[in-house]
This record gives structure tokens, C-alpha cells and sequence, in this order.
């Protein structure tokens, strides 16, 4: 079995012990949910007996975290809570909180299930999956019409700016050229990403900046009873220009949609923002952010690979190249200063 899916005993007993005593409960069972790319861990946990809030739970586990993967200019992620709190009163759909264990750093959440966005938008018609992300959409548009609560909380102090943008452009050179080019990286090509991340990052300070969730990506949505949708993932929420959650829902590697499709829900959904940006703005913003999201993710699936032969995400790499060269040509027809980096997102290889 994968290290990935094994329940450490020594987590086990110390659940179970938690469990007991503060709901007189038995831990049933306790399976791993697959993780994502970082360190947090997550397990299905079932109890009996006792006076527990539910029979599933999720235990949501934090790690201690490594400095080596963050940027020392970039904060580290804040806890869970107040963030998942000012949601749930917001109303937007979040999982249910029922204990917080601290000396085992852990949250025990409502069990939301295993049917996320992703996996809806390949089991489903093409009718109900334009439902399901006009309803992701709409969701979007809630959270950016959520303001700084008094007293503020650490969400609405983070936000993407340069310091982010830098880091992200560090990964893409340090990461994935090397690997995803079909040559070896020269200086002009470092040149030429640095150069991107850093007109984009301008071209955001002059942005308005409104809450979003900040990985608003299929898998991090998931779709309950009567096609409801719920949001999970929600400690990395900071302030960014409106078009931030719509390109990581919309040009997502892991669901590659039409672009057509991508259009209508841009197109239905810029207009009821709090800002509503001008179609020229937010068409601009929506197509340069798609490079230096993308790109960024592409390079942690890349390194994934090369730093610990983690293969799950190479499959992917597919959609976010053809993210990638669709936004970049666009980009190009806009501003001749994007044509390097058209011509060096052209260059990069099927894996």
C-alpha cells in the first residue's frame, strides 16, 4: 500500500484515545482520504457509541510545516479557523466543524464525501456540467461580497502580491523548464518568465481586491445532496483580483473544459461581481493570471515527480499546456511585450 494511504498506529491510538474521551466514543475505523501535494493529512474517521456529532467524521491532520517550501518572503498558510467560521455565517458552503483537537493538531469536520467537482464533471453530461460550475460561479460571486469582519481576521491581511508573484516565477524556472522543455533552459527563457510574472504583478496593484478562496479548484469542491456544492480547503483564502477563483475553477488542469464553455461562464459571471469589472479588464486580468496560475501549478506536479516520484499529476500536464499556449497567444494579441513568452509556452513538450 501506498505511504500515502497507511493510518501511522501511533495517530491511531492517539485519535482513539481523543475520541473517548471527549465523546466516550469508540474509534470504528479510520481510513486515509488520498492527499494532495502538501503535508496535511486527512482520514475518514467513524465512531460508535458515545455522544459524537456524527457517526463520519474527517479528521483533518496539520504537519509541522517545512520552511524550505516556502519562500521566506511569503507568509505561512494561517490555522483553519476564523476563516472557515466567517464563511459558514456568510453562507457560503463549507463543512461543519465539530471538535478541535490541538495537542494532536487536528479538526474533526463534517464528512462532506468523496464526490468532488472533478470527478461530477466526468461522470456527468455536458448539460449538468455547465450546471454544476454556474453554480461554482455563483459562488464566487458570494465570496467576493464578504467584507473584513471587526475585528479583522488574517484573510483579508494576506493577499497575492509581488512578494507571491515572485515565488511562483522561482518555481516555473527552478521546476519545470528543465523538465518540460525540450532543450536545456537558457537565460532569456529564466529572463522571459521573471518578465511575466512581474507585468502581471503590476498589472494587480492597480487591481481591485476582493476575498477568494485562492485554490478554487474542482477537487477542493465538492458536490453533496441534490447537486449542492461545498467548499473544502478553505485555510489559504486572501484578497486578490476578481478574476483570481475564476481561472483556478475554469482553467483547471484537472478538468479541462472547452473554452466556449469557459466563455458563457466568464461572460454570466463578470457582470454580477461586486466590482464588475469593465469586459476589457477583466478579459486582460482573466487571461495573464491563466499563465502564472497554470504555470505554477504545472511546475508543482513537475517537481512532485522530480523531487519524489510522486506520478500522480503528470497526466495533467497536458491540459495546463494547452492552457498555457491558448492564454499565452491571446496574451500576445494584446500586448507584444507577451510574444516571448507565446513562443517559449509553444516550446513546451508532451510529456
Amino acid at each position: 500500500m501506498s505511504s500515502l494511504l497507511r493510518v501511522d498506529d501511533e495517530l491511531r491510538d492517539a485519535l482513539a484515545d481523543w475520541i473517548a474521551n471527549r465523546w466516550n466514543a469508540k474509534l470504528a475505523n479510520i481510513t486515509p482520504i488520498a492527499p494532495g501535494l502538501g503535508t496535511r493529512r486527512f482520514y475518514r474517521v467513524r465512531v460508535s457509541d458515545g455522544s459524537a456529532p456524527a457517526e463520519a467524521l474527517v479528521a483533518r491532520v496539520d504537519a509541522e510545516e517545512d520552511p524550505a517550501k516556502r519562500a521566506p518572503s511569503v507568509a505561512p498558510e494561517p490555522p483553519l479557523e476564523p476563516i472557515r467560521q466567517l464563511l459558514e455565517t456568510s453562507g457560503i458552503p463549507v463543512p461543519r466543524r465539530y471538535a478541535h483537537a490541538s495537542e494532536l493538531r487536528t479538526e474533526f469536520l463534517e464528512d462532506v464525501g468523496d464526490r468532488s467537482l472533478e470527478r461530477a464533471a466526468h461522470e456527468v453530461d455536458v448539460e449538468e456540467r455547465r450546471a454544476l460550475y454556474g453554480r461554482a460561479c455563483e459562488i464566487v460571486v458570494r465570496l467576493q461580497g464578504i467584507d473584513a469582519p471587526t475585528p479583522p481576521i488574517e484573510a483579508f491581511g494576506r493577499r497575492l502580491d509581488r512578494a507571491l508573484f515572485e515565488s511562483k516565477a522561482d518555481r516555473v524556472v527552478r521546476w519545470a523548464l528543465p523538465y518540460w522543455l525540450p532543450r536545456p533552459v537558457r537565460a532569456e527563457d529564466e529572463a522571459t518568465v521573471r518578465d511575466l510574472y512581474d507585468r502581471v504583478a503590476a498589472l494587480c496593484e492597480s487591481a481591485p481586491m476582493r476575498l477568494a478562496h485562492r485554490d478554487y479548484k474542482a477537487a477542493n469542491i465538492h458536490v453533496v445532496e441534490n447537486g449542492r456544492l461545498v467548499l473544502i480547503d478553505l485555510q489559504g483564502a486572501f484578497l486578490a483580483p476578481p478574476e483570481y477563483d475564476l481561472v483556478c475553477l475554469l482553467r483547471d488542469a484537472h478538468v479541462r473544459l472547452p473554452w466556449d464553455e469557459v466563455a458563457a461562464h466568464l461572460e454570466a459571471t463578470r457582470p454580477r461581481l461586486p466590482d464588475a469589472p469593465s469586459r476589457e479588464d477583466f478579459d486582460e486580468r482573466f487571461t495573464l493570471l491563466t499563465l502564472t496560475r497554470v504555470a505554477k501549478d504545472a511546475a508543482h506536479y513537475i517537481h512532485a515527480f522530480t523531487d519524489a516520484g510522486d506520478t500522480r499529476y503528470l497526466p495533467l500536464l497536458p491540459n495546463a499546456r494547452a492552457s498555457l499556449v491558448h492564454a499565452a497567444e491571446k496574451a500576445a494579441t494584446l500586448d507584444p511585450a507577451f510574444e516571448g513568452i507565446a513562443a517559449l509556452f509553444g516550446e513546451l513538450r508532451e510529456p
